[in-house]
């Protein structure tokens, strides 16, 4: 038999999503892969039910539907303050997913050197192997998962051709200050670099902390490849609606790669989803408000066992620091909790370019009953 591609055997399926099968084989309650297990808002099933009903069952324009398009663009003037032309900034995409390829893929060759934060989504590492790109790491560092400028500076020296920024931050909900956007942006600017954006979670975000664009800052937005989604705003994860908004000049590019990698979303709930786009912004405080109330459920129970964890600041993730229990490996102890305690987390190890097995993460996109249920599971977690 020929061998199949190299670049397939350096990384495995998804651990998020197997943890997710192992939930379901041990009936336990899943805080692992991040979906919520609430509907969307009834205006957008609403919608949905009726474009079912509609003529919009073929294929889209390639880069979207020009009423989702247009919806995007009036969101993203809204809350950027940036000029957002529907028929030349966007791309929509099969998620932010198929966003965040489609901009590895444009802006870089086969051989370049891409930079990004560690701990990471574990998506980013694969979208470097299948692009033929190298990563190159800086450190966030725990508890607050702040960088060091000259570590930075490193990455940024070393020749990349883009740095990847997850904003708020999966997998350790980091929100990124302004200023630490700005010495980023200095540094992009520098060495003429693309920053890609990862915003999926912009609009959750707790507290004090505040949401900043990287493409709305000064010289920025020739430059920023802003990757988002639909999914967690609206609670739809299984449309597969993303979006990227960047400079004409890369759009142009973009949208080759997003053409021959997928067509299209689907049609119908392109146009569905126009109905919640176009929700005032209560709708954003609303959600911000609601996350924040899981935030405190699970943070709760998380105290009452006495494990240490950093507070995430935005995104539904939480760190779990589970060196306590003694294990070597963070996988074998989830498989553990997942059985024994009923409960599946993330291990950790999925997010570290080195070996990490400190850490689980759990997510709180859930109900409150939820919440509860598995909090009071973790609770047979309690060290004394």
């Amino acid at each position: 038999m020929p061998r199949t591609s190299r670049r397939t055997s350096v990384f495995t399926e998804s651990l998020i999503r197997e943890m997710t099968r192992v939930a379901a084989q041990h009936g336990a309650i899943n805080l692992s892969q991040g979906f919520p297990d609430f509907n969307p808002p009834k205006v957008v099933l609403d919608a949905a039910k009726a474009e079912m009903d509609g003529p919009n069952h073929q294929y889209a324009v390639t880069w979207g539907a020009t009423p989702l398009r247009q919806a995007l663009a009036r969101k993203l003037t809204r809350f950027t303050g940036l000029e957002c032309d529907p028929d030349r900034h966007l791309i929509v995409t099969c998620g932010a997913t198929e966003a965040m390829m489609v901009a590895v893929m444009t802006v870089a060759d086969v051989g370049d050197k891409i930079g990004l934060f560690s701990p990471f989504y574990e998506n980013y590492s694969a979208d470097a192997i299948l692009s033929g790109v190298t990563p190159v790491f800086a450190t966030l560092n725990p508890p607050d998962y702040t960088f060091d400028l000259a570590e930075l500076r490193k990455v940024f020296a070393s020749g990349i051709k883009a740095f990847i920024l997850c904003n708020p931050s999966n997998p350790c909900g980091k929100v990124f200050t302004r200023a630490e956007l700005e010495q980023i942006a200095a540094l992009a600017q520098e060495f003429d670099v693309f920053i890609i954006t990862d915003e999926v979670y912009e609009h959750i975000v707790f507290g004090s902390h505040t949401h900043s664009y990287m493409s709305a800052l000064p010289g920025m937005a020739e430059r920023t490849v802003m990757c988002s989604s639909l999914s967690k705003t609206f609670a739809i994860t299984g449309w597969r609606l993303g979006y990227v908004f960047a400079d004409p000049a890369f759009v142009a590019q973009g949208r080759k790669v997003h053409d021959f990698l997928t067509v299209g979303a689907a049609a119908p709930l392109q146009h569905a989803i126009v109905a919640g786009l176009n929700l005032p912004d209560s709708y954003y405080a609303g959600l911000a408000a609601e996350y924040a109330e899981r935030r405190a459920i699970l943070l709760g129970y998380l105290d009452r066992t006495g494990l240490s964890y950093t507070q995430p600041q935005g995104a539904y993730f939480v760190m779990v620091d589970i060196s306590p229990f003694g294990y070597a490996n963070d996988v074998e102890f989830a498989r553990w909790m997942t059985k024994e305690i009923g409960v599946a987390g993330v291990p950790g190890s999925v997010f570290f370019p080195t070996p990490e097995h400190r850490y689980i993460r759990l997510n709180f996109a859930k109900r409150a009953e939820t919440l509860h249920a598995a909090g009071e599971r973790l609770l047979k977690l309690k060290r004394g």
